[in-house]
């Protein structure tokens, strides 16, 4: 059939050039199920249809329009008249009408369409339930046990809530499905002895929007306590709780209800309302007996045809420019002049008009609108406002607005009215405006979202008279659908991030999660204590991920970094000796180790160690470990996978004995072990366990503790491991042919992968996969180029990194490279990250069926020469060094000193290949010396300080007008850290200011504690985070660091080798929030008091992004940029911190003020940018300049030189 204002003719259908919206509109006569369609234009014309969507409805009034599985809800159409285009549906559809909505057409021509409709017919057995009807399956028996069922079904609904299935068993066993907000709650428990109704019950749910009048199908399968439940083609997997594995239930399955025993037409919970389709239970259909009306179907009220009214809904399709007019007197007034205006909505946006409306006799404006996520209702004449609860949740909403008796009343779903006196009565004056206003009068911004039964005085809008011309009028508005969508189901934040949205996107809160990124993908924890150790750190506790970005998450470990290794150390709950109890083979004592990590996290840590270890020790008397007769062991313990174990310490897996049996020192060498020898004197047997793939220890269990005079004592050693393996495993590509292979990871949400390159190659590819269209790349494109190239199905994609310095200069660069759903992202050594966001109607994960190709291509061109390491693929380490000793023209390993496991250069100092021998550069290390670990440290009193000042913009606090130039630009963010030793409050630590009076302060506030202040906005007042509220002004040395991404902030405050938390702030939040003690009007007073104190103390290790400020302010005191102010002393914090011999106070009669001020802009590099340091504003007028200092640390030898700076562009570091 033609759709509204269209003309069909003998050569296809065109509509008229007049028609607004048109669509081709197809009955099918009855439902059918449908697999594909096709599409021609118009015979011998130049109209045809390019692209189009395709809707589908039952009725011919709520339509829905047709995604494919990836979210594509555009269809290709066609390039010229005659050609038949076919479009295959990823999943078929089940309806009567189907409607062509055109989107794109020849533009030499117009709209044409000839269509073909690929399918079969629909057998289907249909049950309607109206809201007080249910039917139920009676059983054979008193109750029916099972271990495995089977159900499934379709249903439609516009209610959000009502019970589809529910059966329980006196036992405590139940099952129920049931529609709870428009999602679908399972509740299923097997044999857990509680009361079926009172007890609080636990619900796995699934879906999302399911009251949007359409099909859904559900499918439950169980075996035992094993679940799989699939809802539209989503499944989720569950295991149940309790020790039972089947399922008892008593007399009967109810469907579409819970009926109370012994009251007919009682209900415990809210009915279904609605229609179900094809319901099986176990292979029964449970319609099909009903219709047949079989003894064991109680049928009440049901009817067999669905005949569920069909709301015509409309979307408001832009938050600009969509707007829907309605006359007031078109619907008729009541004789006092009072008006009413009701409707239904659903949004997911925190903001939006919803009604404007002119109001008299004395001109003024009602307007109802969501304010922050709740309705809120404005008299702009009188002022008044009311305002009722959130309304943003997907849901539909109720809407009733009536003025009566000088009252305007507004009424939200069932809740009480809020009131509204007014001093004269109102009445409606000249249009009712829905969703926005169409000459822009209205504020900003406009509803996005559905409204449906709109009502205006009591009369009811026809929508279709509104859509055929016939009344009112709108713009950018959609009929007969209801096109929102849940972004957030199924969740694509990782590792437990929340998810949150609007009509048009999501975002994920990663708040708590040690995760961060758009989609909560990347950890903010170093993989290993060796990368902490090559990023500056020093031995104390930290959170390690072991996977990265893979699912395991974070543990606490100790890191001890000595100057040969660095050893990662598990402690459990139970460190200390342990002496036994009465202890037999029947009854023995069972110790469980408790690492704090999951056996998931151990077994990563241990497989990517080069060694582990852990010691145990038995001290005995009368107790035996493995002396019987029948040689079963009478004390053994359990790996990390629960398998026993029966050697002690040292020795050879699989072998009964002892460390003194290998070491032939037994006290009796009868015996394999000296507490074997059951000596009625102490005894000890005392050894290392080092066969990593038995560690750690689990569980210990001692059996001969239960004859007179027995005796024992034992002691399990924490985890010890050290080296990371993954770090240092690399290969070497000799020829564009060769490369390695991996296989591909599947299609997931998130993905990516990041390593470590050295080559002399002008060009080559790291990295690639292939997919029927997808695919994925990872090249250096140029001698300074590196690009990450990608396709999702809507095209190709380049985001590229040019560096100031060439990249095949045969030394070390790291490569990251994430693509999401949200982003992708690339990241090229300490070079600011590209970002590009994904279109948001194409958010979509990457689909690759090839292999994982390393180092070379599919095509076997372009590959890359030179070598690779640390080759990290969603958190999985790839073993490159075993794939290559099976690959020709590849090898193990890398040649050269800087290729080795060994730290030649700590602290992020980088190893430079020469000739001869190797060389550190500590450019980009706050450290100095040859190692680059010799710490740069001064001593400062309350009249000096340090002043450094930036001539080039760059990238610390970027407006909002910079942000906005490209959608892969990088982002607004700074990562410092430092460590100071003080006993002073209040102090300032470190500043980072403008000339536009933007600043970045961190200070010991009054109490000791330390304060983050950001004050990046002019227009409103500075932003404060306290990350600890202990007092750090204790003499003790502190180590601290501040990473900001945009408006996220991640701090780190390690104390006495005590690693804080890490704090995140998603927005910057009032500082009422965070510092309670503070008003809001000594914000800019108490840094000021901070500055003007100064800081009595020591500071080092001062880093800035890539730059380590204080190093370089000391190498160039000579410079003109360089402003210093009093007596700067070098000093060591870590000495001063580990002498006991003084007290902290009289060691620090030298100290000072040191304030770091940066301002960054997107347009330069941290390595490439000259710092300057300024002293304070209140003591301008007293600079002293200090001159013919000797550079101290002459290996930090890179200086660049501003160039085109203007003063307007100046930013100050401050120390």
């Amino acid at each position: 059939r033609g759709g509204r204002s269209s003309q069909s003719r003998a050569g296809g259908w065109s509509p008229m050039a007049s028609d607004k919206e048109p669509w081709l509109q197809l009955d099918l006569r009855e439902q059918m199920e449908v697999t594909a369609v096709a599409t021609q234009g118009c015979y011998d014309s130049w109209d045809w249809v390019s692209t189009y969507f395709l809707l589908y409805s039952d009725t011919g009034r709520a339509w829905r329009r047709y995604r494919y599985d990836d979210g594509t809800e555009t269809f290709v159409g066609n390039i010229n008249s005659e050609g038949v285009i076919q479009n295959k549906l990823s999943h078929s559809i089940r309806a009567r009408f189907l409607r062509f909505m055109p989107l794109d057409w020849n533009p030499s021509g117009w709209m044409g369409l000839r269509v073909e409709v690929y399918g079969c017919s629909y057998k289907s057995y249909v049950a309607d339930f109206d809201g007080r009807s249910s039917l139920l399956y009676r059983f054979n028996q008193k109750s029916m046990s099972t271990v495995k069922d089977v159900i499934s079904l379709l249903f439609k609904s516009q209610q959000a809530n009502g019970v589809l299935l529910h059966g329980e068993g006196q036992r405590g066993d139940y099952i129920t499905l049931e529609l709870h907000r428009g999602k679908l709650d399972f509740y299923l428990n097997l044999d857990d002895s509680r009361p079926s109704l009172s007890a609080p019950r636990i619900a796995v749910t699934v879906g999302s929007l399911l009251d949007d009048q359409h099909w859904h199908a559900v499918h439950v399968e169980r075996f035992n306590k094993h679940v799989n439940l699939t809802v539209d083609a989503h499944t989720h997997h569950f295991q149940t709780q309790g020790e039972a594995y089947s399922l008892e239930v008593d007399y009967e399955l109810s469907f579409g209800g819970i009926p109370l025993p012994g009251k007919p037409g009682t209900f415990l919970r809210k009915n279904f309302h609605g229609c179900m389709e094809n319901l099986y239970y176990n292979g029964m259909n449970i319609i099909d007996l009903a219709k047949r009306r079989k003894p064991q179907i109680h049928s009440g009220n049901v009817t067999f045809s669905c005949s569920q009214p069909q709301l015509a809904a409309c979307t408001f399709l832009s938050a600009n420019s969509s707007f829907l007019t309605l006359p007031s007197v078109a619907a008729g007034a009541s004789a006092m002049g009072d008006f009413s205006a009701r409707f239904h909505f659903r949004t997911w946006n925190a903001a939006g008009l919803l009604l404007s409306a002119t109001l008299g006799p004395r001109p003024q404006r009602a307007q109802l609108h969501i304010h922050n996520g709740r309705l809120q209702l404005t008299l702009h004449a009188s002022g008044h406002k009311s305002e009722v609860s959130p309304v943003n949740d997907g849901l539909w909403h109720s809407v009733s607005l009536e003025t009566s008796n000088f009252l305007i009343r507004l009424t939200v779903d069932r809740e009480l009215p809020s009131e509204i006196e007014l001093s004269a009565a109102l009445e409606s004056r000249g249009n009712f405006y829905f969703g926005g206003c169409p000459t822009g009068d209205c504020p900003s911004p406009a509803f996005q979202g559905c409204m449906q039964l709109i009502s205006i005085n009591g009369q009811q809008v026809n929508l279709s008279h509104v859509q055929q011309g016939m009344l009112g009028n709108f713009n950018h508005l959609h009929f007969d659908t209801c096109d929102i969508t849940d972004r957030c189901v199924p969740n694509k934040c990782e590792h437990g991030g929340l998810c949150s949205q609007t009509w048009n996107t999501f975002s994920c809160d990663c708040s708590g999660t040690g995760y961060s990124g758009a989609t909560c993908h990347s950890s903010i924890y170093e993989s290993s204590c060796e990368s902490y150790k090559l990023t500056g750190g020093s031995s104390g506790f930290y959170s390690i991920d072991p996977d990265g970005s893979g699912p395991l998450g974070a543990t606490q470990v100790y890191c001890n970094m000595t100057e040969e290794k660095v050893w990662t150390v598990l402690a459990h709950n139970s460190t200390a000796p342990v002496r036994v109890q009465a202890s037999t083979l029947q009854r023995p004592h069972i110790m469980v180790l408790d690492y704090g990590a999951s056996s998931e996290q151990l077994h990563t840590i241990v497989s990517r160690s080069e060694q582990c270890q852990q010691g145990v020790s038995y001290n005995c008397k009368r107790s035996r470990l493995f002396n019987t007769k029948d040689g079963s062991p009478m004390s053994w313990w359990l790996d990390r996978r629960g398998e026993r174990r029966s050697y002690w310490g040292g020795f050879l897996p699989g072998i009964q004995q002892c460390s003194c049996s290998l070491e032939e020192n037994c006290v009796d060498m009868n015996y394999f072990c000296n507490c074997d020898a059951d000596a009625d004197i102490w005894a000890n047997d005392t050894g290392v366990l080092s066969y990593k793939d038995h560690l750690p220890v689990s569980q210990i269990v001692i059996g001969d503790i239960g004859r007179a005079g027995s005796q024992a004592i034992y002691h399990i050693g924490s985890l010890r491991c050290y080296g990371d393996r993954s770090m240092w495993n690399a290969a070497t590509f000799y020829q564009e042919s060769s490369y390695l292979y991996f296989p591909t990871s599947p299609a997931e949400l998130a993905s990516d992968i990041s390593f470590y390159f050295k080559t002399s190659a002008p060009s080559g590819v790291f990295v690639e996969s292939l997919g029927l269209k997808d695919f994925v790349r990872v090249e250096l494109s140029s001698p300074s180029t590196v690009s990450f190239s990608f396709d999702v199905g809507s095209g190709a994609v380049v985001l590229s990194i040019k560096s100031h310095m060439p990249l095949n200069d045969r030394q070390w660069h790291y490569i990251k490279a994430e693509h999401n759903v949200k982003e992708a992202s690339l990241q090229v050594d300490q070079l600011p990250a590209r970002f590009l966001s994904a279109p948001a109607d194409r958010q979509l994960p990457l689909k690759l069926s090839s292999q994982l190709f390393v180092g070379g291509t599919t095509s076997l061109q372009r590959g890359f020469l030179g070598c690779m390491r640390s080759l990290m693929v969603n958190g999985r380490s790839l073993d490159l060094e075993e794939r290559a000793k099976i690959t020709p023209r590849v090898s193990a390993g890398c040649p050269g000193y800087c290729s080795g496991s060994s730290s030649l250069c700590h602290n992020r100092g980088r190893c430079i290949e020469k000739s001869n021998g190797y060389t550190c550069d500590c450019s980009q290390s706050a450290y100095a010396g040859t190692s680059c670990n010799q710490e740069v440290s001064v001593s400062f009193d309350r009249e000096s300080s340090l002043t450094y000042t930036l001539q080039e913009p760059f990238s610390v606090m970027l407006n909002k007008s910079l942000q906005a130039e490209s959608s892969s630009s990088s982002r607004a963010r700074e990562d410092f850290s430092f460590s100071f030793i003080t006993s002073q409050s209040p102090a300032m630590l470190f500043s980072v200011s403008t000339l536009s009076r933007q600043y970045i302060a961190v200070i010991v506030a009054r109490n000791g504690s330390l304060q983050i202040w950001y004050h990046l906005q002019a227009d409103r007042k500075p932003d404060v985070f306290c990350p600890t509220t202990t007092n750090l002004a204790d003499g003790r040395i502190h180590r601290v660091r501040i990473h900001r991404v945009e408006e996220k902030i991640y701090v780190q405050v390690r104390q006495a080798h005590v690693v804080g938390p890490v704090f995140k702030c998603h927005a910057f939040i009032p500082v009422a929030m965070w510092c309670l003690s503070e008003r809001l009007d000594a914000f800019h007073e108490e840094v000021a008091e901070a500055a003007a104190e100064g800081f009595v103390g020591c500071l080092s290790l001062v880093q800035f992004n890539n730059m380590a400020l204080l190093k370089a302010a000391l190498t160039n005191p000579g410079s003109s940029l360089v402003t210093v102010r009093g007596p700067l002393v070098q000093s060591n914090c870590g000495a001063l911190a580990d002498s006991s011999s003084r007290s902290l106070q009289g060691m620090l009669q030298v100290d000072g003020v040191v304030t770091a001020v940066a301002f960054i802009s997107a347009c330069a590099l941290a390595a490439t940018t000259r710092l300057l340091y300024q002293r304070r504003q209140a003591h301008r007028d007293d600079v002293v300049k200090q001159e013919g200092t000797p550079a101290v640390y002459m290996d930090y030898r890179t200086e660049t030189h501003p160039r085109g700076s203007v003063r307007e562009n100046m930013k100050e570091y401050y120390i």
